[in-house]
C-alpha cells in the first residue's frame, strides 16, 4: 500500500513537471511570437526589400562576419533612445491639430510671414519659398489663408552649422498667428547635431506639421508629417535635368552591378555601416568605395584601412559609376537620408537601401516597391546575392519607374514643394483627393485634379490600364470672333461639314464678337445640338474653359474660317480615339533654338518636322480645358488677355509636358494651306511680323515658367489607308481627302 502511494506521488509530480516544462515552453514560444510580430508590424511600414526571397542567413554566420554584426547591434543607429521623440505633440494628426474648417471656409491657400529685417535665408529655402509664391496656392492676404508657412529660415537645425537660426522659439512665439503651431508647415532638412544627430529642431513646432528629410519611423506622425527628400543647394528650383534611362536603356543591365563610392566615418554615428561596405567590393562587378580624407581631423582617427582605401577610391569616377551600374548602394550618412538618393533616381540606378528606420519621401503616396530595394544595414552581405537574383524585365521596369518618379516628383524643388502641398491638400479635401493609383501612374499626381473627377476612366491618361476606349463622339467648339453677315462665310459651311459626321454628337459656337449674337434663323438647321456660349471678348483663355456644356470626352476645336470635309474631320477623330491623351489635328508649327540670340524660336515653314499642332483644328480630352483653367497660373492667363495671341501654343506646352509627348499630325487636302491663306482676317495676322514676335516671346516665356523646354519635336503624319496608291478612288474610305 504505501509503495503503491508513493509511485502515485512519483507520477504525479512527473506530471506536474512535464506540464510545466511543456506549457512553460509553449508560453515561451507565444511571447517570442509576440514578440516578433511587434517588430514585423514596424518593419511592415517599410515597403518590403523583394517577393518570393527565402530568409538569408546573418551577416554573423559568414565567414569573418561574428565582429561586424556584434558592432552593428550595438551601433547607435539602432538605439532607439538616441532617436528620441522631439514632437511634444507626436499624437497629431490632422483631425486633433489641423483646423479643417479653416480650409473649407477659405479653400487651400497659403500664406509665407513677411521676412523680418536682418534673417538670414538659404539659397535653399529662398526656392521653397519662391516655389510656395509662383504657385496656384498662394495668397498674399493671411485672411484668406489655411496653412501657414514661416519666413524663418528652419532647413539647416545643426547647431555646428553657418546657416543655424538662434532664438527660434521666441521669434515664433511673437507671431500672432502662430497659434502653437496649428495650420503650420515647417521645413527642414538637417537636425541634430555632433554626436548624435537626433530629431530635435532646436525649438518647439508645437502643433505644427514638418515636411522633413530623414525622417525616423517612430518620429513620423503618419497622415500629418510630409517625409521629403534631402536636396542639395544646387538642385534646381524650376524644370530640372531629365533622367539618364533615354540614353542608356539596353540591355536592362550594365556594366557594374552594384556600385557605391562615397565618405567613410571612422567615428560616430553612421560608421558602423559606412565601414562595413568594404566586404562586398570584389573590384569586379561590385565596386564598394570609401574614403577617409575627408573634414578636418581625419587624420588623427585615420585606421590600417585608410591609406589603401583612398588609394582605390580615386581610381574610379563617381559621376562614370552612377552612368554604368545596375543597381546603387545608398547607405546612411549622418542622418538617415543623403544626397546620393536622388542622384541614383536620376540616374536610373535602382537605389538598394541601408537605412534602418527611414521613412522614406512622400510615402504616403508613392508605392517604393516599383522603384527601390530596402536593405537591412544588420545584413551586409545578403544585398549581392539579392540583387543578382533579380531578372532583366524586372530590372527594367525598376529603372523605368525611377525615370517617373524623379520627373514626377523629385526633379526640382518645386516639384518637391508641390507635391508637400498636394498630400496636405488631399488629407483635408478626402472626398475630391487622388488615389495612390494616380500617384504611381503617369503622369503622376501633380498632373491629376482630382476636383475635376476621382475616378480614372474620366481622364485620358488612364484609359489602357482601365481596358477602356474612348466613345465614338465628339463636339465641335467654334471659336467665333467675326459677325455672321452672309451665308457663304466660313463658319456656315464648317458647321454644315460638322453636322454630316456621324461621330460628331453636338456643336458649340463660342460667341466671342463685339456684334450681338444673330438670332436663331440665321444659323443652318442641323440634325445635333446646336449650342451658344457668349465669350469674354478679352479673355483668350475662355477657348479654353471647362464648359458644362461640353458633354464628350473629345472636343474638336476649330477656328471660325477654318475649312475642312467631313471626310478629313472623321478621319482625325479615328486617329485621336487611338491617342486620347494628346493633341491630334492639321495645321503644325515647331520650334527651334536660335543659338545666336539664345532664344527659343517660332516657324510657321511647312519642313518635315513640327513640335506643335494648333488648335485652330484639333481633337484633344476636354480634361485639357480643365487642366488649363486651374492649373496654370494667373501671370499666364493674363499675358494670353494681353497679347491676344499664343493660347494655342500654351495649350501645346500642356499637353506635351503632361505626357511627355509630341502632338499628332494628320494629312490634310494640298488646297488646305492656300485656302486658309486667302482668308482676310488669317492673312494680315500672319503676314505681320508683329505677331510672328509675340508668339516667340511667348515660347520662351512658357519655358521659362515650366522650367524647361516640354515640346517634343516629330515628323510623324498619319494619312488614310490607301491615300497615296494609284487605285480607283471608288475603293478608298476617306475619298474627298485627295479630291481637289
Amino acid at each position: 500500500m504505501q509503495a503503491r502511494k508513493k509511485y502515485i506521488s512519483i507520477a504525479f509530480c512527473a506530471c506536474w513537471l512535464l506540464l510545466f516544462y511543456f506549457g512553460g515552453s509553449q508560453i515561451r514560444q507565444l511571447k517570442f511570437l509576440a514578440r516578433r510580430q511587434s517588430e514585423e508590424t514596424v518593419m511592415a511600414r517599410r515597403w518590403p526589400a523583394w517577393d518570393d526571397q527565402a530568409t538569408l542567413k546573418s551577416f554573423a554566420e559568414q565567414p569573418g562576419g561574428g565582429e561586424l554584426d556584434a558592432r552593428l547591434r550595438e551601433s547607435p543607429t539602432m538605439k532607439r533612445e538616441n532617436r528620441e521623440m522631439v514632437y511634444k505633440d507626436s499624437r497629431c494628426r490632422m483631425e486633433t491639430c489641423f483646423d479643417l474648417s479653416l480650409c473649407e471656409k477659405r479653400g487651400f491657400r497659403v500664406y509665407i510671414y513677411p521676412q523680418a529685417k536682418g534673417d538670414k535665408v538659404s539659397e535653399s529655402y529662398q526656392k521653397i519659398l519662391a516655389s510656395i509664391q509662383g504657385s496656384r496656392y498662394y495668397t498674399p492676404d493671411p485672411q484668406q489663408a489655411c496653412l501657414f508657412v514661416m519666413s524663418i529660415d528652419t532647413l539647416d537645425r545643426d547647431q555646428l552649422s553657418l546657416q543655424y537660426i538662434h532664438d527660434v522659439d521666441s521669434k515664433i512665439q511673437s507671431f500672432p498667428l502662430w497659434n502653437n503651431g496649428r495650420n503650420h508647415l515647417i521645413f527642414n532638412l538637417y537636425s541634430g547635431t555632433w554626436p548624435d544627430y537626433t530629431e530635435d529642431l532646436g525649438f518647439d513646432v508645437g502643433q505644427a506639421m514638418v515636411a522633413k528629410a530623414s525622417f525616423y519611423m517612430e518620429s513620423y506622425r503618419p497622415h500629418f508629417d510630409v517625409s521629403i527628400p534631402l536636396f542639395s543647394r544646387e538642385h534646381p528650383q524650376k524644370g530640372g535635368g531629365k533622367g539618364w534611362l533615354l540614353y542608356n536603356n539596353v540591355p536592362p543591365r550594365r556594366k557594374y552591378l552594384l556600385v557605391f563610392k562615397g565618405k567613410r566615418y571612422l567615428t560616430g554615428i553612421g560608421s558602423d555601416t559606412r565601414n562595413a561596405l568594404h566586404h562586398i567590393h570584389n573590384g569586379k562587378d561590385i565596386i564598394s568605395l570609401t574614403t577617409c580624407k575627408h573634414g578636418k581631423d581625419w587624420e588623427k582617427h585615420k585606421d590600417s584601412r585608410c591609406d589603401r582605401d583612398n588609394l582605390e577610391y580615386d581610381k574610379y569616377d563617381y559621376q562614370e559609376l552612377l552612368h554604368n551600374s545596375t543597381f546603387c548602394l545608398v547607405p546612411r550618412g549622418r542622418r538617415l537620408g543623403s544626397f546620393r538618393f536622388l542622384e541614383s533616381l536620376q540616374a536610373a540606378c535602382i537605389p538598394v537601401l541601408l537605412s534602418n528606420g527611414w521613412e522614406l519621401p512622400f510615402s504616403e503616396v508613392i508605392d517604393w516597391s516599383k522603384a527601390v530595394v530596402v536593405g537591412d544595414e544588420r545584413l551586409l552581405l545578403q544585398v549581392p546575392s539579392t540583387v543578382r537574383s533579380i531578372d532583366n524585365d524586372k530590372i527594367l521596369a525598376f529603372r523605368q519607374h525611377t525615370q517617373f518618379l524623379w520627373d514626377a516628383y523629385f526633379s526640382s524643388v518645386e516639384k518637391i514643394v508641390s507635391t508637400t502641398l498636394e498630400i496636405i491638400k488631399d488629407r483635408i479635401f478626402r472626398h475630391v483627393s487622388r488615389n495612390k493609383f494616380m500617384w504611381n501612374k503617369l503622369p503622376g499626381g501633380l498632373y491629376v485634379l482630382p476636383q475635376y473627377s476621382t475616378h480614372t476612366a474620366d481622364f485620358p491618361f488612364y484609359y489602357l490600364d482601365e481596358g477602356l476606349t474612348p466613345k465614338k463622339e465628339f463636339t465641335g467648339l467654334i471659336y467665333a470672333v467675326s459677325p455672321l453677315v452672309s451665308q457663304s462665310q466660313p463658319i456656315i459651311k464648317l458647321i454644315l461639314a460638322l453636322a454630316k459626321s456621324k461621330y460628331c454628337a453636338q456643336i458649340i459656337i463660342l460667341w466671342n464678337c463685339d456684334k450681338p449674337l444673330p438670332p436663331r434663323g440665321k444659323w443652318p438647321s442641323i440634325r445635333m445640338p446646336l449650342i451658344f456660349i457668349r465669350g469674354e471678348r478679352k479673355a483668350m483663355s475662355s477657348r479654353f474653359f471647362p464648359y458644362d456644356a461640353i458633354t464628350t470626352d473629345s472636343v474638336l476645336s476649330l477656328d471660325e474660317d477654318t475649312v475642312l470635309s467631313t471626310n478629313e474631320i472623321d478621319f482625325a477623330f479615328i486617329v485621336w480615339c487611338s491617342f486620347p491623351d494628346r493633341i491630334v489635328g492639321y495645321p503644325a508649327r515647331s520650334h527651334f533654338w536660335d543659338g545666336n540670340k539664345g532664344l527659343w524660336g517660332y516657324t510657321s515653314k511647312w519642313t518635315n518636322e513640327y513640335s506643335m499642332v494648333l488648335t485652330g483644328a484639333a481633337f484633344y480630352h476636354r480634361y485639357y480645358h480643365h487642366l488649363f483653367t486651374y492649373y496654370l497660373p494667373v501671370s499666364l492667363h493674363a499675358l494670353l488677355d494681353q497679347t491676344a495671341n499664343c493660347e494655342d501654343i500654351l495649350m501645346n506646352f500642356l499637353v506635351s509636358a503632361v505626357t511627355k509627348l509630341p502632338s499628332i499630325k494628320v494629312t490634310q487636302k494640298k488646297q488646305y494651306k492656300e485656302t486658309l491663306m486667302q482668308q482676310g482676317s488669317k492673312t494680315t495676322l500672319w503676314a505681320n511680323p508683329d505677331h510672328f514676335t509675340q508668339r516667340q516671346n511667348c515660347i520662351n516665356t512658357f519655358a521659362s515658367w515650366f522650367g524647361s523646354m516640354p515640346l517634343v519635336q516629330s515628323q510623324l503624319r498619319l494619312d488614310p489607308v490607301l491615300f497615296k496608291d494609284q487605285v480607283s478612288i471608288l475603293r478608298k474610305k476617306y475619298r474627298d481627302i485627295e479630291r481637289p
